[in-house]
């Protein structure tokens, strides 16, 4: 029977539009409707929220607005510089060596393995137990033919963070390029591009409470990129395409309000879900581990069962826990309607039955105790509904 709790907890796939996101929206899907590309006023009221909304976002990460790209949402986000860098950089210097993690998100994954296709040398580098590359292992594979390093800054699975800085590093005494998806991260914690040294960065904005449909890639000036999307001069022609000005005023307002409240709600977040794991705890230390446990991020959570101790069901758990009142996953929302076991859980070196009863909590701004109270309670009923 269905409960009258409603409680959120996978804002690592989306997160609620704020309200004054919308506010701030509204007048570009009525009066200002113009294409930014036009020269005309109509064109050219639109044409200054663009470039407004990029200072914006350039200046929250230390950019220049001219190494700020917008592009359609994370996956693109991901797509562009992976694949522009490294099919422009063959070109210019002959280097076919791209690397990335065993803990990437699908898309940048994806990317590869089409450049893979495209008879690029790919290596896909091992991660530790808490999905985190090494700068040891990728020290040991970097070698002269490599043009491209792509790593995760946050986990959006296990909330594991890569020391960016480390290894942008090792990359930059190789000579190579340095890719990190900050789709997790972006808004969440600080991120300055100059002090990272990097050479791309990708962000999307409907993970920090904007609408969907429209990300960003920051793209250091100097770093050699083709267009994955071609047809038009748009964003100094290097992505095709009518901007998403509605989309684009709300991805700068998000990133606006993320930028005030930022260190309140990693506070309030981090006490959220520090509450949450003593209570994991209290229900079964020995059989329930918490993954990636020091991880200072506080924005995920991951934890599994024990599949010698329970009976893992990813779909029978996460509908449990969704007939109670909770929304939750079992991983990226990008491949967890399969309900398969995450790739990065297991690349942990977790066992297949094991990722089975993997769940990840993911908060917002706007989750409290109160819900983290009423979650515990869920799961201490759900651990001994599926106690073997």
């Amino acid at each position: 029977m269905m409960t009258d709790k409603n409680i959120y907890f996978d804002n690592a796939a989306t997160t609620p539009l704020h309200p004054k996101v919308i506010e701030k929206m509204l007048p570009y899907m009525n009066e200002y409707f113009g294409n930014a590309s036009s020269i005309h006023s109509f064109g050219r009221k639109t044409r200054v929220a663009v470039e407004e909304a990029r200072e914006e976002i350039a200046g929250f990460i230390n950019a220049s607005p001219g190494e700020v790209y917008f592009v359609s949402g994370g996956t693109e986000a991901n797509n562009f510089p992976i694949l522009g860098i490294a099919r422009c950089n063959r070109d210019e210097t002959g280097k076919t060596g791209i690397y990335t993690t065993a803990a990437e998100h699908l898309c940048a994954l994806a990317s590869c393995d089409q450049l893979a296709k495209e008879n690029f040398d790919v290596k896909v580098l091992k991660v530790n137990s808490d999905s985190i590359l090494d700068p040891d292992t990728l020290n040991e594979n970097l070698n002269d033919n490599v043009s491209l390093v792509s790593a995760i800054h946050i986990n959006n699975e296990t909330a594991a963070v890569n020391d960016l800085c480390e290894l942008n590093n090792l990359v930059k005494n190789n000579g190579a390029y340095f890719h990190s998806d900050a789709v997790q991260s972006f808004g969440k914690i600080r991120i300055d591009v100059k002090s990272l040294g990097i050479d791309s960065l990708s962000f999307t904005a409907h993970k920090i409470n904007g609408p969907k449909g429209i990300g960003a890639v920051y793209i250091k000036s100097g770093t050699p990129v083709f267009p994955i999307i071609y047809g038009g001069s748009q964003e100094r022609n290097r992505r095709g395409g009518t901007e998403n000005t509605a989309a684009i005023v709300g991805f700068a307002e998000a990133v606006k309000l993320a930028n005030e409240k930022m260190d309140e709600t990693y506070t309030h977040l981090a006490k959220l879900k520090s509450f949450i794991v003593n209570g994991i705890k209290n229900i079964d230390s020995q059989e329930i581990k918490i993954n990636c446990e020091e991880s200072p991020f506080p924005y995920i959570l991951s934890f599994t069962l024990n599949s010698k101790a329970y009976n893992n069901d990813a779909e029978a758990m996460l509908m449990y826990l969704d007939i109670n009142g909770v929304a939750a996953s079992n991983g990226s929302a990008c491949s967890s309607g399969t309900l398969k076991p995450s790739h990065v859980i297991l690349n942990m070196g977790v066992c297949k039955e094991d990722a089975g009863g993997t769940i990840r909590l993911s908060f917002g701004y706007q989750n409290t105790i109160n819900e983290a109270e009423y979650f515990l309670e869920v799961l201490s009923r759900m651990a001994n509904k599926f106690k073997l």
